[in-house]
């Protein structure tokens, strides 16, 4: 009777459990059947980069920013190229001195205009005035300085963008080798689920037969379930690395990517005599934005010296708009020297000078933090391998510890629960081989990062 009663409970409890897992598979199903309802599409690492060169919106507001400082650079040609102006306007005067210039202007003033009555009040005058206008400088010191400047800071800003380009290189290596781990989990779990689904059918076969209790089949039950969740979780992880590779790419479609080839270890680096170049092209742009300053100091104080600048206009005047019956010409030169403008020149080159000394400080602080990062990606690229050794030694161990004990399982000689801890065993070194190599890559890639020139 307690063994008929025994029967009953587990039957309800082995039909609650299916319930439980039948809705959960659904569930699992819902997910996929969404995943696959998106587009998939296999793409290489070189189709990534060709993409990001033309769409990257990072790459885009450098070439801007370059853009910006080209035009900078551009405004100086002011220091050589003359302004030029032309302007017609056009008076109407009862002022005394006004009156008498225009007609003079004019050239139609007549001995009666000299009359005392209207000189001092003349009748309304009208003047209409074409002018041509140049101004040409000819010594402008601190101009020189200011457009040496502003082209250091152009060629800074274009090797920034260089800069830019190499970092999303890089960029592309780690999210395109991320793609390749999250799918080469998904591989790995895949096959953990059918294992933990074979190892279920053995353990509801043994239940039958009465080699088994119930406890025993609960517990395959549930690795098989949290199998399916970590494969569950692994599929989103693709969906992750997917959407942040299309970001790299600009690409807003709603597609999952798959990439061409498998995450694999890639030749050895020699990493012992990498050093930080600096002839790299972050590194030159610090050191010419440091040269930016030091000449806008010069130009600073350059402004004490005086200033040559030439000029010259050609003058059409007549009493009808848009016509000029008599001309005129001017032209001279003018030397300035503004000798004293409060203290705004003073305080102008003592800010100048302190933005100079500080952009030395910060050249020499960027250098040695590269070099502190490429010694720590050393060390990390070591390290990396040392535990690449080590995780696929325990790889391969573990899974002919889980080959010995599924044969012992189906034969009866083995736990169910020293089965489970195998094969979870057997998961997680998988993965671990699977996540260092990806490490090992990735310093690889850092390290040609840091040392590229």
């Amino acid at each position: 009777m307690r063994q008929n009663h025994g029967s009953t409970f587990a039957a309800l409890n082995n039909s609650s459990m299916k319930n439980n897992i039948s809705i959960y598979i659904l569930s699992l199903f819902g997910f996929v059947s969404i995943l696959n309802a998106q587009d998939i599409i296999s793409i290489s690492k070189i189709e990534v980069l060709n993409k990001v060169e033309n769409e990257n919106q990072t790459l885009k507001i450098s070439e801007q920013e370059f853009n910006e400082a080209r035009a900078d650079y551009r405004q100086t040609n002011a220091i050589f190229i003359p302004n030029i102006t032309l302007s017609h306007t056009g008076i109407s005067t009862t002022n005394p001195l006004m009156a008498f210039g225009s007609k003079l202007n004019q050239g139609i003033l007549t001995a009666a205009d000299f009359n005392p009555n209207l000189l001092n009040n003349p009748d309304q005058t009208q003047n209409f005035a074409t002018r041509f206008e140049i101004k040409q400088p000819l010594i402008n010191v601190d101009g020189f300085y200011q457009r040496k400047a502003a082209k250091n800071k152009m060629e800074a800003t274009t090797l920034q963008t260089i800069r830019t380009y190499d970092y999303l290189v890089f960029e592309v290596d780690k999210a395109y080798m991320q793609l390749q781990l999250a799918y080469k989990a998904v591989n790995v779990l895949e096959k953990a689920l059918e294992a933990a689904e074979a190892n279920k059918k053995l353990a509801d076969n043994s239940f039958k037969q009465g080699y088994l209790q119930q406890a025993d089949v609960l517990a395959v039950e549930v690795r098989v379930t949290e199998v399916k969740n970590q494969l569950q979780m692994a599929k989103s992880n693709v969906e992750n690395a997917s959407n942040y590779v299309s970001f790299l790419m600009n690409d807003h479609s709603n597609t999952i990517l798959k990439p061409t080839d498998s995450l694999a270890i890639n030749d050895i680096a020699l990493v012992s005599g990498l050093q930080v170049s600096e002839e790299r092209s972050d590194i030159k742009a610090m050191g010419l934005a440091s040269s930016a300053y030091e000449t806008m100091h010069k130009a600073d104080k350059m402004t004490f010296l005086p200033t040559l600048n030439a000029f010259g206009s050609y003058e059409l005047y007549d009493d009808t708009v848009f016509q000029g019956d008599s001309n005129g010409y001017l032209f001279g030169a003018q030397l300035s020297w503004n000798i004293l403008d409060g203290t705004k020149r003073f305080g102008k080159a003592q800010k100048s000078k302190a933005e100079y000394e500080k952009s030395k400080l910060q050249y020499e602080q960027y250098v040695s933090q590269s070099q502190l990062e490429l010694n720590r990606a050393k060390r990390m690229f070591i390290d990396a391998e040392n535990k690449l050794k080590l995780t696929k030694l325990a790889m391969e161990q573990s899974k002919e510890s889980f080959r010995i004990r599924t044969n012992r399982f189906k034969e009866g000689l083995e736990k169910t629960s020293d089965l489970l801890m195998t094969e979870t065993q057997y998961l997680q070194k998988q993965l671990e081989y699977y996540q260092t190599i990806f490490e090992y890559n990735y310093a690889q890639a850092y390290l040609n990062f840091l040392t590229k020139a």
